[in-house]
């Protein structure tokens, strides 16, 4: 086996990615179907045929084939069509740059009017050993033909995997993008009747908000999760998860709901306006998960549907809503068997004993439902009320345990639990008491250590419960003791990004902070959640002013619901101080991520606290409340309130934050309906020349660009563009890319304006770059925009058309309508659309139908393109 690589079996986290190849339009049906296959079989779908495109962007289409595990091709009638200054099409380039290791799995349509040089290209397929060359009829059956064949693949695959290597280990798996909806790490059994009910609610139209209604450990979540998966052809245009376990103020939905859609908050806009407009004309499915505890928000999403009717919301609930438009669907329990099935094969047939078995499985694979443990297992699932997370609980025994002692242990056990708890409905209490239960199995130390991961929010990591184990009953043991929860079913792990994570479902979270209250520790453990987390705060932070900026974004990212939670720990346990510390140094990172609507919330709970605070946290908490204001309803009360903010930052001994708050009362001054523009330009400059002599440069750059935006509207455009020069050169010298990004985008803008072409071209494909860095989808936009003019400026209409289309799609996808962004490249456009109206018209088509990642590829240079194609693929 010498020279041999190693086959990779991954888990479900890091999934098998299969790479289509076709025609688009041709075989669009065909597509679905495969598409439906993978995802079936729980793989990643790659689907980006640019080879069958004009400007095919080549380096990008051979990164996804590098990252690619299968290829899957479908061929029809056509060949594709043949770029300029090339000699074969798309589709044949893709198939001969598909590695001679990878499988190739091949289907051929029945033939009709073939092209001839596809003919060609299929009989050298047919010739080669590496492919397996498969006919069809009908897109129904080429799914099942595909999902067959790649259930066969995987399998022997699996088998090869079991040979040992002579490389020393495994191949490197590079990061596979997430999805919107989470993959379930197990398969589903017993819900084929309630999926196709509910996909037929959805498909009908009629009910714009379904709610899946029914007690915690139901198997909610897990079905409408199955249900967005198996709808994604009735969603066109997307599905989204909003996990709302960890959002406890109704006040934060719209917030969530933005984030999840990609929508910056700034505060410059109303988020229910932005979020109405990202859905407008797009048919997409909103899941929310866990709404029972923000049940007061339900209202707003009457008015969401009512703005965005192609928009469909699959909500799951412990209670009904009771909301205008609301279809309750009651999830019940899995059926049991009956006492007469007392065989294993009569027992089967109940799904709640088919769950256990497949659970049971995953344990122990060697057991098997027989004649003689028929009867426990039925024991046990009806002990349970087919609840699934209590019967997945008990299999989790079944590493220790035998049915038959599980089941006397449960009929021991239940009756007693369930009696303490006569104030809840029956399954809450059966959930309850199945927890309970498998919680009274674990020593000491790990039935503490379950308690104590009550505080975190929805997922952690390892070494966060490691710092929260001080002075702890398991301190040390945090590794074992997490070990041996996921085996019992109490925790899950998985990873993201190649990160080890950690969760708890809500259930159990709600069990185990109901413990810690009843203990009397849910303050202290809150308050050490709380200052872990602070201290992380504490270290990462600096390095959003500066070079280290794109990789604490990312690592405050990844902990963002725990951030919450501390903010909330903070207030909640009345550290008032520390939780405007906390928000304040997290600054830069509400404002690149656009977290300022949730930070708001948290601050006007602040200020209502009746209790003594520091001037200092007064300022901060008015600061963030009065941030939106300036922008959406700026009076002079709002400009007062920002300069007692200055007040009280200088009062603090806060030079920075008072610097910072002054550039703030400026730019509201800015808004008025009469703005005071002289005195807005002089604190500008007086707040530049604090924040220089303070050294920060990330504010500094950023109050540049005002006085640069302030300049243009003046008409001084040498004046401008020197301050967003400074404004560039300040942000390029601390590595500063959310701000380079920034000014770069209005330094090109003002270049378009003077008639500097080759200027502006360079400066939008530099900040491009910078904005694909940081996943900054707005800057995107603007660069696009910006190169649709300069192609629109050199009359070449077909490309400015398709990067004014793609531009718009990504401005209409995450809710940002900003006038004076379109002025800079519409006049051109306007003036190329006159002269060649065809070409811009045909460009816009194409536009439309462009990935992000595909306009990227399209709009730089070839030398970029090809430079940055691995970055390109994580889109």
């Amino acid at each position: 086996m010498t020279g041999r690589p190693r086959p990779v079996i991954r888990t479900p986290d890091q999934r098998i990615r299969v790479f289509v190849s076709s025609t688009l339009r041709e075989l669009a049906d065909e597509r679905r179907a495969v598409r439906a296959a993978i995802e079936r079989m729980r793989l990643a779908p790659v689907m980006f045929e640019l080879g069958a495109r004009p400007h095919p962007p080549r380096a990008l289409y051979r990164s996804y084939l590098a990252q690619s595990d299968v290829f899957v091709g479908i061929y029809g009638d056509s060949y594709g069509w043949v770029a300029p200054e090339e000699s074969i099409s798309g589709l044949e380039d893709e198939y001969r740059l598909a590695p001679p290791e990878m499988p190739k799995l091949i289907y051929v349509r029945a033939a009709g009017r073939r092209d001839p040089r596809l003919a060609e290209l299929i009989a050298r397929i047919q010739a080669d050993d590496t492919a397996a060359y498969l006919p069809f009829e009908t897109a129904e059956q080429l799914e099942e033909q595909v999902s067959s064949d790649l259930a066969t693949l995987l399998a022997e695959r699996f088998d090869e995997s079991r040979i040992p290597a002579d490389d020393g280990g495994p191949e490197e798996i590079p990061p596979t993008p997430a999805t919107h909806i989470p993959v379930p790490y197990t398969a589903t059994i017993g819900r084929e009747r309630e999926m196709a009910e509910v996909r037929a609610l959805l498909e009908r139209r009629g009910d714009r908000l379904i709610s899946l209604v029914g007690p915690g450990g139901i198997g909610k979540s897990r079905l409408a999760i199955e249900i967005a998966h198996a709808s994604a052809d009735l969603f066109p245009d997307g599905r989204y998860f909003l996990p709302l376990e960890g959002v406890f103020e109704p006040g934060l939905l719209l917030p969530t709901i933005a984030y999840v859609l990609g929508i910056r908050d700034n505060g410059e806009a109303a988020l229910e306006e932005r979020i109405a407009r990202a859905l407008a004309g797009r048919r997409v499915l909103l899941v929310l998960d866990n709404f029972e505890q923000i049940v007061e928000a339900a209202p707003l999403l009457v008015r969401l549907f009512d703005v965005a009717p192609d928009a469909a919301f699959l909500v799951t609930s412990r209670t009904v809503l009771r909301i205008r438009g609301e279809r309750v669907y009651e999830v019940g329990a899995l059926p049991v068997p009956d006492e007469a099935a007392r065989g294993g094969e009569r027992a089967m047939r109940s799904a709640a004993v088919a769950l256990f078995v497949d659970r049971a499985q995953a344990v122990k694979p060697g057991f098997a439902l027989t004649d003689e443990n028929a009867a426990a297992v039925a024991d046990i699932c009806r002990a349970l009320d087919g609840m699934p997370l209590a019967i997945e609980l008990a299999a989790a025994k079944m590493r220790v345990l035998t049915p038959q002692a599980i089941a006397q242990r449960l009929e021991q056990s239940l009756p007693l639990l369930t009696a303490a708890a006569r104030d809840v409905p029956e399954r809450h209490r059966t959930m309850r008491a199945a927890i309970e239960w498998s919680v009274s199995l674990l020593p000491d130390e790990q039935r503490a250590l379950l308690e104590d991961l009550g505080v975190f929010a929805r997922q952690f990591s390892l070494e966060a419960v490691e710092a929260l184990g001080a002075g702890r009953a398991w301190d040390g043991q945090a590794l074992d003791g997490i070990a041996a929860l996921v085996d019992g079913s109490l925790v899950k792990q998985t990873e993201i990004g190649g990160r080890p994570v950690l969760s708890l479902l809500a259930v159990v979270r709600e069990y185990a902070l109901g413990r810690l209250r009843e203990h009397g520790e849910a303050g202290r453990r809150r308050a050490a959640h709380a200052d872990h987390y602070s201290a992380l705060v504490a270290r990462v932070a600096p390095g959003l002013r500066g070079a280290g900026q794109g990789d604490a974004v990312v690592e405050l990212g990844m902990e963002l619901p725990n951030l919450r939670a501390a903010v909330r720990h903070l207030v909640h346990i009345g550290r008032l101080d520390d939780a405007g510390d906390f928000a304040w140094r997290l600054l830069v990172y509400w404002w690149i991520a656009g977290f300022f609507g949730e930070v708001r919330v948290w601050m006007l709970e602040l200020l209502g606290k009746d209790q003594p605070i520091t001037p200092h946290t007064r300022a901060v908490a008015w600061f963030f409340a009065l941030w939106s204001e300036l922008w959406q309803r700026p009076t002079e009360e709002v400009v007062a309130g920002l300069g007692e903010c200055v007040r009280l930052f200088g009062e603090s001994g806060d030079r920075d934050a008072a610097a910072m708050a002054t550039a703030a009362r400026a730019t509201a001054r800015l808004q008025l309906p009469l703005p005071d523009l002289a005195t807005a330009e002089r604190e500008l400059a007086e707040a530049v020349e604090e924040l220089h002599e303070l050294g920060n440069a990330w504010a500094e750059a950023i109050t540049e660009v005002s006085r640069g935006r302030l300049a243009w509207l003046h008409g001084r455009t040498d004046d401008a563009q020197a301050r967003f020069d400074r404004a560039t050169e300040v942000a390029e010298a601390s590595g500063d890319l959310f701000t380079l990004s920034v000014a770069g985008n209005h330094q090109a803008r003002l270049q378009l304006v003077r008639g500097e072409v080759d200027a502006a071209e360079a400066g939008c494909v530099r900040t491009l770059l910078v904005s694909i860095r940081l996943h900054f989808e707005e800057g995107i936009a603007y660069g696009l925009e910006g190169l649709c003019a300069v192609a629109a400026a050199r009359g070449d209409g077909e490309r400015a058309g398709m990067l004014a289309a793609a531009a718009d799609a990504i401005r209409q996808r995450i809710g940002v309508f900003d006038a004076e962004a379109f002025t800079v490249h519409t006049p051109q456009l306007d003036a190329m659309r006159e002269a060649d109206p065809a070409a811009v018209a045909a460009g816009e088509r194409r536009g439309d139908e462009l990935t992000v990642a595909e306009a990227i590829a399209i709009a730089l240079p070839d030398e970029e393109r090809d430079r940055i194609a691995p970055a390109l693929a994580q889109w």
